[in-house]
């Protein structure tokens, strides 16, 4: 297989352990949260609102070299 066929592999996979590490801190900030310290969670929150802005642009640009040709 040539290492051109693995980008597209392997930036799927970074996106999928990004959108994993996205809702595991979603978690924390919830339990935080719970435990009194709204202004950690909101900044907790506020870190995860670049995620959420880029998420379609990324599932949508890694769809082109995934598609069968």
């Amino acid at each position: 297989m040539p290492h051109s066929d693995l980008l597209p592999s392997l930036l799927y996979k970074i996106n999928k352990n990004q959108l994993a590490l996205e809702a595991a801190i979603m978690e924390l900030s919830n339990w935080v949260e719970s435990r009194g310290s709204a202004d950690v969670a909101d900044n907790l929150r506020g870190a995860l609102d670049t995620i959420d802005r880029n998420e379609e642009f990324i599932e949508l640009t890694l769809a082109v070299p995934m598609a069968p040709e």
